[in-house]
C-alpha cells in the first residue's frame, strides 16, 4: 500500500492524506467500508463513510457506495482531509474579518502578519487560535486537533481569503476539490521588473539545495512536485509590474518561487530577494523612494484576492473577492505617483 501526502495549496505543510491500494488476488468479496477499516491505520468507519459520501473514494477510477463489494485486483484511491497533529490549540479572542458564513463553511479575509495555524515559534495569535475561540463547533477530526476547520493555508505575510470548514463532511468534500485543483485561486502581486507579456510558469517545486527555507523550480521530477502558475499583466509601473496570478496547482511558496524563477521576484519579499532595489536608477532620490515603500510594506506584495469553489451542500459555484489591504494599496499609489512624476 502506498501512502503519501498531498500539498493542496500554496503554503507549507501537507493537509491531506491520499492512499492508493491494489486489492490482493486472493481477496474475498467484502464491503469497501469494512475493507478500508482493516487496511488503513486510525481510519474509523465514520471517517471512511464521510469520504465515500463525498466522492473521495474511487474504485477503478469510479465513485462507489459503502455497499460496494471489493474484488481482487480492484484499484482503490482514497483522499482524507485530516492533517497530522501539530500542537494543542488554545482559543484566543482575536477579531476575524468574515467575508461569508453559513452552516457549513466560512470565508475569512486574513491580514498580513497572521500565521494560519500553530507551529514552531508560533503557538499563539494564529488564525486557528481565533477560529477555535469564535466557532466551538468546528470539526476536530482524528489527527486534526491542531488545525480545526482548516482546508488550506496562505503564508504569514500574505494577505487574503481563506476557506474554513465547519463540519466534517464539508471538510471532506472541500478536500476533494483542492485535491482535484478545481478551486479557483487568484492572487494579486507586485513584482520587480517590466513584465511585457502574460505568461505561464511550469516546473517541479522543491526545497532549495542551498537554502532549506526557500523553494526552487526544477526540470527534474525527482526534485519536487509539479506546479503551474498563470500570470496576467494588470499594470506596468516602470520598474515594477502589477500582475494577477492564478494557480493551477498549490505548492509551498509557489507564486513567490515561480516569479523569482523567471527573474521577477515579488516586491519586498525578503525570503526571495525582493527586499533590495533590483531595477531602476542609481539616483539617491529613487533609492529613498523605494526604501520608503519597503517601510510601508515590510512583507511580500502578495494578496489572495479571489476564491471560488463549489459549495459542498448546494452544489452551486460561489466566488469571493477581497480588496487590496491598505499597505499594498498605499505602495501601489506611491509607484503610480512616481511614474507620473517621471513622465511629467
Amino acid at each position: 500500500m502506498e501512502k503519501y501526502a498531498i500539498d493542496p495549496e500554496e503554503e507549507e505543510q501537507d493537509l491531506y492524506e491520499h492512499f492508493n491500494i491494489v486489492v490482493d488476488k486472493g481477496q474475498s468479496l467484502l464491503r469497501i467500508d469494512k475493507f478500508l477499516m482493516h487496511r488503513i491505520e486510525n481510519a474509523s468507519r465514520n471517517r471512511i463513510q464521510n469520504s465515500i459520501d463525498a466522492g473521495n473514494v474511487l474504485v477503478n477510477k469510479q465513485t462507489v457506495k459503502s455497499s460496494y463489494k471489493v474484488k481482487p485486483l480492484d484499484e482503490i484511491s482514497i483522499v482524507f482531509a485530516h492533517p497530522p497533529r501539530d500542537t494543542e490549540v488554545y482559543p484566543e479572542n482575536i477579531p476575524l474579518e468574515i467575508v461569508y458564513e453559513d452552516d457549513d463553511l466560512l470565508v475569512v479575509n486574513k491580514p498580513a502578519g497572521m500565521v494560519v495555524h500553530p507551529g514552531y515559534n508560533n503557538y499563539t495569535g494564529t488564525l486557528v487560535n481565533a477560529l477555535t475561540y469564535h466557532f466551538t463547533q468546528l470539526p476536530t477530526l482524528p489527527g486534526n486537533d491542531g488545525r480545526p476547520g482548516l482546508v488550506h493555508r496562505i503564508d504569514k505575510d500574505t494577505s487574503g481569503l481563506l476557506l474554513i470548514s465547519k463540519n466534517e463532511i464539508t471538510m471532506t468534500k472541500l478536500a476533494k476539490q483542492f485535491f482535484d485543483h478545481s478551486i479557483k485561486r487568484k492572487y494579486i502581486a507586485l513584482a520587480w521588473g517590466d513584465i511585457e507579456n502574460d505568461g505561464r510558469i511550469e516546473g517541479y517545486i522543491g526545497r532549495s539545495l542551498k537554502n532549506r527555507i526557500i523553494q526552487d523550480v526544477y526540470d527534474d521530477e525527482t526534485k519536487g512536485k509539479w506546479s503551474v502558475t498563470n500570470y496576467h499583466v494588470i499594470e506596468r509601473l516602470n520598474y515594477v509590474t502589477l500582475v494577477s496570478c492564478q494557480l493551477e496547482t498549490g505548492r509551498t511558496h509557489q507564486i513567490r518561487a515561480h516569479m523569482k524563477h523567471i527573474g521577477h521576484p515579488l516586491f519586498s519579499d525578503s525570503t526571495y530577494g525582493g527586499d533590495k532595489i533590483l531595477k531602476g536608477t542609481t539616483f539617491s532620490k529613487y533609492k529613498q523612494f523605494v526604501n520608503n515603500c519597503f517601510e510601508m510594506m515590510p512583507r511580500q506584495a502578495l494578496h489572495a484576492q479571489t476564491l471560488g469553489f463549489i459549495h459542498p451542500s448546494t452544489g452551486k459555484y460561489m466566488e469571493f473577492e477581497a480588496p487590496l489591504p491598505q499597505d499594498f494599496e498605499s505602495v501601489l499609489e506611491k509607484w503610480r505617483n512616481y511614474v507620473k512624476q517621471v513622465q511629467d
